[in-house]
């Protein structure tokens, strides 16, 4: 038979035992607390923000295409740049476009009522949104603003920013901290030209 004392005495070392153990430094062993470490939650959020870009479409108008076998496909090397600078829009039928709206055949350029529109370089390099904050990204994207300037320009067609409007707060900061993260592409893309004067 025990000492009367041997049970507590076992369980108060048991204890203490546990309370000095050196915690793993495995990440396998690392309890789920819900607390990543900082890396982790930007990297989740980048990710975030690249499924928004990829399933709202941003690259079928902002990314320049190359073409392959089955048509126009995003140029990897300019992807979301912008309509690109220096390149010549075909000549088209001014009265076509009363009526219709005018794609380039990238994608970057649209002609209509409105005149010409060319896609933003969304990269992270100074002539797109590097320096933006993303105050002025959120007033451009869910405001309509060009360059996020409110009481400025609004952004032209086909842009659709009206629905951009139910964007929660969380999805816009995805999106910023993704596009400021892209390879940035140096690219100036011009103004929209009025129409009729193209």
């Amino acid at each position: 038979m025990h000492h009367p004392l041997f049970l507590p005495l076992l369980l108060a070392l048991l204890l203490l035992g546990a309370c000095g153990q050196v915690p793993s430094t495995d990440p396998a062993e690392a309890p789920a607390t819900g607390n990543a470490p900082e890396a982790e939650i930007l990297e989740d959020v980048q990710e975030r923000g690249r499924y928004l870009v990829t399933v709202l479409g941003c690259g079928d108008c902002h990314s320049p295409k190359v073409m392959g076998p089955q048509g126009p496909v995003p140029d990897p090397d300019r992807l979301l740049s912008g309509h690109p600078a220096g390149s010549q829009l075909p000549p088209y039928d001014a009265t076509t476009t009363t009526g219709w709206v005018l794609f380039a055949m990238d994608q970057t350029a649209t002609v209509g009522p409105w005149g010409t529109s060319f896609a933003a370089n969304l990269t992270s390099d100074a002539t797109g949104i590097g320096l933006w904050t993303e105050e002025m990204f959120d007033k451009a994207l869910r405001g309509g603003w060009y360059k996020g300037i409110e009481g400025g320009r609004r952004l032209l067609p086909p842009m659709p920013w009206q629905g951009y409007t139910s964007l929660t707060d969380a999805d816009v900061h995805a999106i910023y901290t993704y596009l400021v993260s892209t390879a940035a592409v140096e690219n100036v893309v011009p103004p929209p030209i009025p129409p009729g004067t193209n």
